[in-house]
């Protein structure tokens, strides 16, 4: 099934839109609008048509009392009226042969039976038009690149490669949030809510073959065919990298999920195991799922056998345990490692000569170069970690800048970083993140972002 209509419009129809404060309808048509500036500048032109039968204007804009009333053909329809208006508007976007449409509106499935038959009743009416459509209880569909942002969304993200296909429209607002002003973005956010028409394994699909995708990112609480979602999984994950959130592991919380979206949560157990099986990356927290998502983006997978230089004692030994729980293999220094570093006349001769490779806690910049050179020239180290603690003569950002040069002379062998601290740091993991090598500010999210990295881990 082609997509291209959801993720980048010529003409949208957005019903239900107003300039009230506080309105979904509202968040709708500022992001339509500013997205449409966006596209514009980047050389597409996109028309927004305004529906309101109860308004003339809507932010200075004049409004249509029906989609019927448009007389251009109508790539994407905005759905968000009250629900028992909905089929209504739907038999009119029928009528004008709208060739999608992303029903925002909720108050359906997810509220019980009464809702049901009435989801059952657009469904069946969209169904029989062969008109795709997202939701109900859609936060709705983005597509940077495109300059689309079809959500009511706070924020617009930034671009990127990570694809995010979520039943929860909550958390996306909050990933979006966390997103912002980072170096990392999205290549499409998909909000699929009650999941009546188009399914997750319908977007997952999409993602697997979309270009501008390298990782693909899923929250989910219940799956409605279990058995095609995990055969469309295992051929995405042998593609790209998909990481998966669950929630609705317990008996309360699988009770919140039927309220929520409508859907039904199934053992714990079992997803996992299948998650597992299909090759998905199982997470178990937001900060997770990004965190790892960041990593795969930017770096290359690896071999176990990875080499961690601090300088700091406390952060290498917390970091070798993470590394030995999580079943990170940490390869001795060659005896060609050790005298190199030993040659160059620079590290303190309190060195630890193991790995963790602990430069003392004095260490400049010419320490972190030496130790870094040597550990990745070995043949069994395929990857690093780097450690910063801040000690008053620490160089952050000339140890960000070897890192970077690594990074470069070395391209195979990924690197994730634990720049430690808060306002001594923060300006070097910048630099790191802009040069697209993950930064985190502990050493076990750094570990475990390192070991999304190795292959068959």
């Amino acid at each position: 099934m082609k997509l291209d209509y959801f993720f980048n419009p010529k003409t949208i129809a957005v019903i239900g839109a107003t300039d009230r404060i506080g309105s979904v309808g509202r968040g709708l048509v500022k992001n339509l609008i500013n997205g449409k500036k966006a596209s514009a500048q980047g050389g597409s032109r996109r028309k927004i048509f305004l529906i309101n039968p109860n308004r003339k204007k809507v932010f200075g804009v004049r409004t249509l009392p029906s989609v019927l009333k448009i007389k251009e053909g109508i790539d994407l329809a905005v759905i968000a009226v009250p629900a028992q208006i909905v089929p209504k508007v739907v038999e009119q976007c029928i009528q004008k042969r709208v060739k999608s449409a992303i029903i925002i509106s909720s108050g359906f499935a997810e509220t019980g039976q009464k809702g049901a038959i009435l989801q059952d009743k657009v469904k069946q009416a969209l169904n029989r038009a062969d008109t795709p459509f997202v939701g109900p209880n859609s936060l709705g569909v983005l597509r940077p690149c495109t300059g689309l942002n079809a959500s009511f969304a706070p924020l617009t993200p930034s671009k990127g490669n990570i694809a995010l296909i979520s039943q929860s429209g909550a958390l996306i607002d909050a990933i979006i949030d966390a997103s912002n002003g980072k170096s990392w973005g999205f290549s499409a956010i998909i909000s699929y809510g009650n999941e009546a028409g188009l399914t997750l394994t319908d977007f997952l699909n999409w993602a697997k073959n979309d270009p501008k995708t390298k990782v693909i990112a899923l929250y989910l609480e219940g799956l409605k065919n279990g058995r095609q979602f995990f055969e469309s999984a295992k051929e995405a994950s042998a593609k790209k990298p998909v990481i998966v959130l669950k929630g609705g592991k317990n008996p309360g919380s699988k009770k919140a999920v039927f309220s929520h979206t409508g859907a039904l949560a199934g053992e714990s157990q079992i997803y996992s195991a299948a998650f597992k099986q299909a090759g998905l990356a199982v997470v178990s927290s937001i900060e997770e799922l990004l965190d790892i998502s960041k990593a795969l983006s930017w770096q290359p997978k690896c071999k176990n056998g990875i080499a961690v230089v601090t300088n700091g004692g406390g952060a290498g030994i917390l970091t070798a345990d993470y590394c030995f729980q999580l079943g990170i293999k940490l390869p001795k220094p060659s005896p060609a490692a050790l005298r190199k570093i030993e040659n160059s006349k620079l590290m303190h001769p309190g060195y630890s000569k193991s790995n963790p490779m602990d430069m003392v806690g004095d260490a400049l910049s010419d320490r972190y170069r030496i130790a870094i050179e040597a550990m990745m020239s070995q043949k069994n180290i395929s990857g690093l970690i780097v450690i910063q603690t801040p000690q008053t003569m620490t160089e952050p950002i000339k140890n960000a800048k070897i890192i970077i040069e690594a990074q470069k002379k070395w391209p195979q062998k990924p690197i994730v970083t634990a720049f430690i601290g808060g306002k001594l740091t923060e300006p070097a993991g910048k630099i790191l993140e802009k040069n697209h090598i993950p930064n985190y500010p502990d050493p076990y999210r750094a570990v475990r972002a390192i070991q999304s990295l190795i292959i068959n881990q």
